[in-house]
């Protein structure tokens, strides 16, 4: 009998230590169980870390976002990066130059993976900013800063001027056709001459008529005066005028509208701003300048330096759609061609206001 007990007692105290182990063993599991999900949820937190945001900042010119010409080609580029990628962007439209620096600096201290600024009056501002901030990739838009962060795009506008010369010699009736720059800079120049190198070429006889809306950065934004100068010019004869004015050019398209006869217009396509009175549009790709610079940085590619678009490039062209392809004539297709294939082969040679590379003796025809 007390043998019995004792095997029974035994029985019982090695079960409740076989549940007593059963029950540490559950605990360790729980443990294990809690320490994998810390450890996740910092590898979690690390690869949130790690997988940030893109950010891109784009800082506008004066004149404003939506004006129909350089800001909103540039514009333009942003949206096509940001529906590619589906990253967002920041972007500032300044009204004053003094708020270019300050607008630079405040992106690059927050930290922006690409700042891009749209137009040479940037030059300056940005050359102080990116010494301050040499991690930071920088593109500026048709200015030039020569540091080991800044990416420069340029355009050769004087081969896209070409064209426009081309179409509105054979486009003039009058034997008169203008041009209409902004404010008055060699940059502004070089868009005239090779306009007027364009029409001389086709028809020696045509005279070329210019006109500058200023000569401080207020000129952008006076399409008020531009009108005036274009009525000016029409009622002298001119039947054409291509103009470099930016959102002032505005008014050369309302003065066109006004009295029946043709502007020609730049930087975005303007054809739809007067369907039948925009003879047609030479584009400069500063959408593609803007695209490019974001989607380089974003895949690692982004390098520094100066990047130069022209007919080659597709950098720059004329617009041709269903607001101008009534009065764009197949004999200006047929030239155009003929000029691009010219130009990009060498054999001819667009002078540039800008360099100065083959540029005239004669004095310029500006009233």
């Amino acid at each position: 009998m007390l043998a019995r007990a004792i095997s029974t007692l035994e029985t019982g105290i090695m079960g409740q230590i076989f549940k007593t182990l059963g029950y540490l063993a559950a605990l360790a599991g729980l443990l294990m169980v809690g320490v994998g999900h810390v450890l996740g949820a910092e590898s979690g937190a690390q690869d949130q870390q790690t997988e940030k945001p893109f950010r891109a900042a784009l800082l506008y010119d004066l004149g404003g976002k939506f004006d129909r010409s350089f800001n909103e080609s540039a514009w333009n580029g942003a949206e096509a990066f940001r529906k590619e990628t589906g990253f967002e962007y920041r972007d500032f439209e300044p009204t004053s130059e003094i708020q270019y620096e300050q607008a630079l600096r405040r992106y690059a201290r927050r930290g922006y993976d690409a700042i891009i600024v749209v137009g040479f009056g940037y030059a300056i501002a940005l050359n102080n900013v990116a010494q301050e901030f040499p991690e930071i990739p920088f593109t500026a838009i048709d200015a030039v800063v020569q540091l080991p962060n800044v990416r420069s795009v340029t355009f050769k506008e004087h081969e896209g001027s070409y064209l426009a010369g081309v179409v509105a010699a054979l486009q003039s009736e009058s034997g008169q056709v203008g041009f209409l720059g902004g404010m008055d800079i060699p940059l502004i120049r070089r868009f005239e001459h090779g306009y007027r190198q364009g029409v001389e070429q086709t028809n020696p006889a045509i005279r070329v008529i210019s006109n500058y809306i200023g000569t401080t950065p207020s000129a952008w934004n006076d399409p008020i005066k531009a009108a005036d100068l274009a009525r000016g010019q029409y009622s002298r004869g001119v039947d054409v005028i291509y103009h470099a004015a930016g959102p002032s050019g505005l008014g050369l398209i309302q003065a066109a509208k006004d009295t029946g006869k043709f502007a020609i217009g730049v930087d975005s396509n303007q054809n739809p701003v007067a369907p039948g009175n925009v003879l047609t549009s030479m584009l400069k790709r500063v959408d593609r300048g803007v695209y490019t610079a974001m989607m380089d940085t974003l895949n690692g590619r982004w390098t520094p330096g100066i990047v130069t678009f022209g007919l080659k490039e597709d950098g720059v062209a004329l617009a041709v759609d269903e607001h101008n392809n009534q009065i764009y004539t197949s004999e200006m297709r047929a030239a155009v061609e003929a000029a691009t294939n010219a130009i990009v082969s060498g054999d001819i040679k667009v002078r540039d206001a800008l360099t100065g590379e083959g540029m005239p003796d004669d004095p310029d025809d500006n009233d």
